[in-house]
């Protein structure tokens, strides 16, 4: 008996000892909290006192808010009231400013992509430029808050941003401020292809798709053998704009998943039946400018087979930032989760991978002197078909044969992508009869 009650305290001290220690672990804790805590209320109350020029407590707690979100990752920041009234008209589509998406790297500002028909885009500014100066000031040791709060400013006011771009000597570009409207969705018919450009996912994107795809297929009917979806440039945007997007496309199965620090933080968002353009063959085109819900889109389509993947590697933030609003303090952008493709890939910093690898270039019509062929030779057979025999054929002039000839497309990759459908077009045209 004695044995066995001396077995029962030692199991007992056992079972006790590992909640001690949990206990005491987390007491250290507290009280490691409460001491950086403290060390920040000494600073506090030195600058309050002694710092050279007055700072209200606002001002500085604001500041010390940024810096602590900040110094997480590029993308969680601080939004003042202002700065989220701002945000939030940006999601509806209308904003003022240059027109640009920017993210902040090795402290200066790097352009993810200029937004198509505003000021930054007439102006000529590309991504992956860096900006450095803002009317002569560095940005050098701003947030990337300041930087864009620097930016924005009244409508018809001029901005001197300084450009860094890789192979050329810094360069200054005075653009003018203008109120930014966004048109997200832009369409078109190409011969027997259409043509869907998204700049952006804003709320007004999967309406202009369904729109831009509803009057192709009315201008096109049964002769419409493609689509050309482009999400070059396009910074990204809305999450939810994102899914819904490649939901137009997919008949089934997983478009992104966001897992978060805790593994019941995952959430899985699938396709449901209906495809816009009912099956037929998809290009979607990226460049180093397409961005977040781009790269969810591209990467959705891409591993469902369901689209090819042409032109360059993607941007790679593969990183969802909640917007969090603070009860009459604005909001804060904080990361909380990472997307992954349905394959299970992340594209953090990685980016898309293309299918079909293609760099943007210039296509011009080669100027060569008069071309001769079978037919131009002296007593050539004539086809059976014609009644012509090859005495009289003579090559046409250059004039005449530019004349007929149509402009070559100044869009490189559009026009490798169009190419690419009409092949795949004839294909199954040929497969099937």
């Amino acid at each position: 008996m004695l044995k066995l009650q001396k077995a029962a305290a030692l199991a007992a001290v056992v079972l006790l000892f590992p909640l001690g220690s949990a206990v005491a672990q987390d007491n250290e804790q507290h009280s490691e909290t409460y001491r950086q805590l403290k060390l920040f209320g000494d600073v506090f109350e030195r600058v309050r006192s002694d710092y050279v020029e007055q700072a209200t407590d606002e001002e500085l707690i604001e500041s010390a808010i940024q810096g602590m979100l900040s110094s997480l990752d590029p993308h969680s920041s601080y939004l003042n009231e202002k700065s989220f009234k701002d945000m939030r008209v940006q999601t509806r589509g209308e904003f003022g400013g240059l027109g640009i998406e920017v993210t902040m790297e090795n402290g200066f500002v790097k352009v993810v992509s200029p937004i198509d028909d505003t000021p930054a885009f007439r102006a000529g500014v590309q991504a992956g430029d860096f900006i450095t100066h803002l009317d002569g000031e560095a940005v050098l040791g701003l947030t990337l808050a300041e930087a864009v709060e620097r930016m924005r400013g009244l409508v018809n006011t001029d901005l001197k941003v300084t450009i860094r771009r890789e192979g050329v000597d810094p360069f200054d570009l005075v653009i003018t401020r203008d109120v930014i409207k966004v048109r997200s969705v832009r369409s078109r018919v190409e011969g027997n292809i259409g043509y869907v450009r998204v700049t952006s996912f804003n709320e007004q994107s999967t309406p202009g798709v369904e729109a831009a795809i509803t009057d192709i297929k009315k201008e096109l009917g049964s002769n419409l053998s493609g689509l050309v979806l482009d999400l070059r440039n396009n910074p990204g945007g809305l999450l939810t704009e994102a899914i819904s997007i490649s939901d137009a496309f997919l008949e089934q199965g997983e478009i992104v998943s966001t897992r978060g620090r805790e593994s019941e933080d995952t959430q899985r968002y699938n396709a449901r039946a209906g495809d816009l353009v009912d099956g037929l063959p998809i290009v979607v085109l990226i460049n180093g400018g397409s961005a977040s819900a781009s790269e969810i889109v591209a990467g959705a389509l891409q591993d469902h087979r369901r689209a090819i993947i042409l032109g360059t590697k993607s941007f790679g933030k593969g990183s969802v930032q909640t917007i969090i609003p603070l009860a009459g303090h604005g909001a804060m952008r904080l990361t909380t989760a990472r997307y992954f493709t349905p394959s299970g890939g992340s594209i953090q910093a990685k980016g898309i991978v293309p299918d079909i690898e293609v760099e943007q270039a210039r296509i011009e019509a080669l100027t060569s002197g008069p071309q001769r062929s079978e037919a131009d030779l002296r007593g050539a057979l004539a086809n059976p078909g014609t009644t012509g025999g090859g005495e009289d054929s003579q090559p046409a002039a250059d004039g005449e044969a530019n004349a007929n000839t149509e402009e070559a497309p100044a869009d490189y990759q559009l026009a490798r992508a169009i190419d690419l459908l009409r092949g795949l077009s004839l294909f199954s045209e040929r497969a099937t009869n």
